[in-house]
């Protein structure tokens, strides 16, 4: 299982501070994980989320993130890829996590689907380097202004399926960010390794 605990090789060498402190990740995106995230996200089996969830709560440090955060928080879709596919596969990794969180720890934070906001359809993200995925998403995330007034000093957990170079999970916690939250994390399910 991979863990990263701390700040990756292109966090280091960046000026800016990251927005997202510390995040966690159960596996490589490779075989067999990268075949189970096509299923789950593309192919609509969303059931994957379960063992997904488990996989993730027994990475070294995940459950202490989760019952530390006071709100897990999906990446989320745009309105029309939310549309096409379905369902958020993010949103289904919060609602497992939380469930299976729930049994075995006094403290789980309360799971909030809309708490960020896509607000744009930018290209696709597959072919870009990390620079060209920042400006890509630069300003794409908003936190919803009905939810923004709980955040201010808070600790966020951010949840996706897959991080990349990083740009995604950045991008949402500037947002975050944004609107006074104190600390932000994230627990992700695979990650590329890096060339």
């Amino acid at each position: 299982m991979a863990v990263d605990t701390g700040r990756c090789g292109s966090c280091v060498t960046r000026i800016e501070s990251p927005a997202v402190g510390q995040c966690v990740v159960a596996v490589d995106y490779a075989y067999p994980w990268d075949h189970i995230v096509a299923q789950f996200k593309f192919r609509e089996q969303p059931g994957w989320a379960n063992p997904m969830a488990e996989l993730i709560l027994r990475t070294p440090l995940a459950r202490q993130l989760v019952s530390e955060c006071d709100a897990m928080v999906p990446i989320p879709l745009t309105p029309l890829r939310l549309a096409t596919r379905g369902f958020n596969q993010s949103w289904e990794l919060v609602k497992a996590l939380h469930h299976q969180a729930l049994g075995t720890q006094a403290k789980v934070a309360p799971k909030i689907r809309q708490a960020l906001l896509r607000t744009g359809e930018a290209p696709d993200q597959h072919s870009l380097s990390r620079e060209e995925r920042m400006r890509n998403l630069r300003g794409v995330f908003l936190v919803n202004p009905p939810e923004s007034s709980r955040f201010a000093g808070t600790h966020v957990l951010l949840v996706d399926d897959v991080t990349t170079t990083g740009a995604t999970l950045q991008a949402a916690g500037q947002a975050l960010a944004g609107v006074g939250v104190s600390r932000v994390s994230a627990l992700v399910f695979a990650r590329t390794p890096a060339v």
